[in-house]
């Protein structure tokens, strides 16, 4: 039976306003219930194609569809709730007085009734472990604790896809522990970009290797992994 493209990526180029080009003619088609993991160099373009999923950046060449909509105009909204981004940094997520609020803002954002809202926090910060932190003040969590909250302000929209930006940077041995292991039980389809070649190799199938802005790899993680040619040659090294 053919499948249906949740994700689809076509001949997508983008440019800074400082005349930097981020992207170059990226193609990339991701389908239900894959994880797919983005690695490069720094400066390859991963964390600008990531925000061109939910819409936080517009396409200038080519097109994203998410689920069939475009990602563009009156679709945005309705993309934003199907696709879930997690930054790197939580503190660019976390601004409310209490972690509560936090995770309470996308399901008030989307105009759910209060019981509603409090159902899917509760729901929310059960998912990553976090019961009985709704009151606490996000800014004195640890880092690992952090990371699991913003990826509760996420859960609670009810994502079809969850995207995460090098989700286990910053953290201690035990804290990364944790995350992957939280993430393994995520039932959701999951683009992560990253440096964590090994959480790579643990977690995620499918391999999408960018450089200079273009997709130069694209296969089965076990395989590309064990190309060490290819991986040095795009700044890639597993430990």
């Amino acid at each position: 039976m053919e499948r249906t493209p949740l994700i689809e990526v076509n001949n997508l180029s983008f440019r800074y306003p400082d005349g930097q080009q981020a992207l170059v003619d990226v193609n990339l088609v991701v389908y239900e219930g894959e994880r797919v993991a983005l690695v490069g160099p720094n400066g390859a373009g991963k964390s600008t194609l990531i925000l061109h999923l939910n819409g936080i950046f517009a396409s200038q060449d080519g097109h994203v569809r998410v689920a069939g909509l475009p990602v563009a105009g009156e679709h945005v909204k309705k993309v934003r709730a199907l696709v879930g981004l997690v930054f790197q940094d939580p503190d660019d997520q976390l601004f409310s007085p209490t972690v509560f609020d936090d995770v309470a803002y996308g399901p008030l954002y989307m105009g759910l009734p209060e019981d509603e809202v409090r159902r899917r926090v509760e729901r929310a910060l059960a998912a990553v472990g976090m019961q009985g932190y709704g009151d606490r003040v996000p800014h004195r969590l640890s880092a690992g604790e952090k990371k699991r909250v913003a990826l509760a302000t996420v859960l609670a929209m009810e994502p079809s896809v969850l995207v995460l930006d090098e989700p286990t940077a910053g953290l201690d041995p035990r804290g990364r522990r944790m995350l992957i292991r939280l993430l393994d039980s995520m039932p959701q389809t999951m683009i992560v970009s990253t440096h964590d070649l090994l959480m790579v190799r643990d977690l995620f199938p499918r391999m999408v290797i960018l450089d200079r802005g273009r997709v130069v790899a694209d296969g089965p993680s076990a395989d590309l992994l064990r190309d060490r040619a290819l991986l040095e040659t795009h700044g890639l090294e597993l430990p």
